[in-house]
């Protein structure tokens, strides 16, 4: 009589595949069970792992559990990596596809690559000869380990004809009113894949955070990057042969003229996210050698609405400009370079302000954050619709707080300070690089001392700066001498605190995630007055501030480096001393 141990092979038996042994062997799956997920996997010609997984034979992650065990090789949980920041090009594609294997980095000579079968000969020898460098395996789920494959080796013209469309749609109301060469050239570029393929890319772009998406073509590629914590980061490398149509189809969502390739144009566009959620974007388009450079910028309202406390200003500069938003007149002036995030300061006080007693207009080019309570203008200079003539309109509006987008010309200045003179509290921006200059900047411009003297109470300079992981930011030995180099004190170098560095994780970007603003705010004091009146330099000005507890920039940044919110490389790079 025949034994009934598990174990026993009758004549039929086949030889198992090396993880097959091993679950066996663990007692995970009796012997003939086994044999026969494996006959009907080679009978179906399909994976044994994929038979073994999707009969419920035994789980993805006892599987995996297992396998570490009998090949001695590290197990990996795939929900804690990021597909976005995985190496490209290591590996071919099709190797990954065809054998679910999926590099997840590069140490020296060595690939670190995730497999579900360790035991798999022939994937070895392939992908030692396609990269000819050695490499270890860790073990991942198979369920996990083939969707991640999927996600990280399909290739752009694949993305366009495979990506699956989501719950969103484009408001393209302003495009049905369209001419009939317009609408002729939108069913052009009614392209299914090209379509998906540029609502995968907002998708994806507003999921990770990103500020702006950059659309280049070039003569032999075409290449997308996003700008996430200010850095840009290539995601995509479509088929040049896609440029033209993907630019038509921008600019018609976007309410552009689709036959003008020969000038920049400007346009807006909405996405529809599910039931409720409204996405918007500001739409730059721009000729270059071989097509249309795009950028898009991905506005979101909901940054106004952040609050002081979360754009980072310290407790007294928190302080030093709510007193001044708190005056009933009066100028003040946010500056810093393109990106530095002046539009959400400006927006974080105008929300602040926004009350059903007050009247509140702004004029901007273009407006980017929708808020509800505000009189919104968009400045249209071919149709003559300036700075100054709005301004000159708001005047006769009744206004109690007046927002202009930015301060360009002396007569945007004049009319901006004589309303900030006459009972008005007035925001706007500058372009300069700190405060102290800002003053300086406005009397080159041609407006006499004593008007910036009575009207400018407070000006903010500011930066933004990537912020550190919390989850792998790692102390950093600096020598002493490179931080007082830097700009710390003696003093301050105590022992009490240590700097961080960046090191980069699954969660982060490089060893970032976020960015924190670094502030210089300072009110404009009697002291301040009389420098301006005597027509001093923005060296005076800059001596007496400090004078006054007002922060340089690199002195508020090396504050934040002290909080180990950001590292003392970053600082440097966005600020000067």
């Amino acid at each position: 009589m025949a034994s009934a141990d598990s174990t026993t092979r009758d004549p039929a038996s086949v030889a198992l595949p090396g993880i097959g042994r091993a679950l066996v062997a663990a007692g995970k799956i009796q012997q003939k069970t086994a044999e026969d997920i494996y006959r009907k996997a080679v009978s179906g010609k399909s994976s044994f792992m994929a038979e073994l997984v999707g009969s419920g034979a035994v789980s993805a992650g006892d599987l995996a559990q297992t396998l570490s065990n009998a090949f001695a090789a590290p197990l990996i949980d795939l929900d804690a990596v990021d597909v976005q920041r995985l190496p490209k090009g290591l590996l071919d594609a099709k190797i990954c596809t065809e054998f679910r294997v999926l590099v997840l980095s590069k140490r020296g000579n060595r690939l670190i690559i995730a497999t579900a079968d360790p035991s798999d000969q022939q994937a070895a020898e392939r992908i030692k000869f396609s990269t000819q460098m050695g490499f270890d395996w860790v073990i991942a789920e198979y369920d996990k380990l083939s969707k991640m494959v999927d996600a990280n080796t399909v290739t752009a013209s694949e993305a366009m004809e495979e990506i699956i469309g989501g719950d969103f749609e484009f408001d393209e109301t302003a495009a049905e009113a369209a001419t009939e060469t317009t609408q002729a050239a939108t069913a052009e570029v009614e392209d299914a894949p090209v379509v998906r393929f540029l609502h995968k890319m907002l998708m994806d772009a507003f999921s990770m955070r990103a500020s702006d998406l950059h659309f280049e073509p070039y003569e032999h590629h075409y290449r997308v990057r996003f700008r996430i914590d200010g850095e840009l980061r290539e995601i995509a490398s479509p088929p040049i042969a896609i440029k033209d149509k993907l630019a038509s189809r921008i600019k018609v969502i976007s309410r552009m003229d689709i036959s003008e390739k020969r000038v920049p144009q400007d346009g807006r566009m909405k996405l529809k996210v599910g039931a409720d959620r409204v996405i918007d974007f500001r739409v730059s388009t721009l000729p270059t050698l071989f097509g249309e450079k795009i950028v898009i910028r991905i506005l979101d309202p909901s940054s106004a609405k952040l609050g002081i406390d979360a754009l980072g200003y310290e407790a007294e500069e928190k302080e030093r400009l709510l007193k001044a938003i708190g005056r009933p007149y009066g100028m003040i002036l946010v500056t810093g370079p393109t990106g530095s995030g002046k539009t959400v300061s400006l927006y974080t006080c105008l929300n602040l302000l926004n009350q059903p007693g007050v009247n509140i207009a702004t004029a901007e080019d273009p407006s980017e954050i929708n808020l509800p309570g505000v009189n919104q203008v968009n400045v249209n200079e071919k149709a003559g619709l300036t700075f100054a003539a709005a301004l000159k309109s708001f005047l006769r509006q009744d206004p109690d707080i007046i927002m202009v987008g930015e301060i360009r010309d002396l007569e945007t200045a004049d009319i901006s300070i004589k309303a900030a003179q006459t009972g008005h509290l007035v925001l706007s921006t500058l372009h300069t690089n700190d405060a102290p200059t800002t003053l300086t900047r406005m009397r080159n411009m041609g407006i006499q001392p004593f008007n910036i003297a009575s009207s400018v109470i407070l000006i903010t300079a500011q930066r933004l700066a990537r912020r550190l992981c919390l989850n792998c930011k790692q102390p950093a030995d600096v020598p002493q001498k490179a931080l007082l180099d830097a700009g710390f004190k003696e003093s301050e170098l105590d022992g009490s605190w240590k700097p961080y560095r960046a090191v980069g994780c699954s969660a982060c970007n490089n060893g970032y995630k976020g960015r924190v603003g670094i502030y210089q705010v300072m009110p404009i004091s009697e002291e301040i007055q009389r420098i301006i009146l005597r027509d001093g330099s923005a060296m005076d000005i800059a001596a007496q501030s400090e004078l006054e507890g007002v922060r340089s920039l690199r002195q508020a940044g090396l504050h934040k480096v002290k909080q180990g919110l950001t590292s003392l490389e970053e600082v440097l790079a966005v600020t000067n001393e």
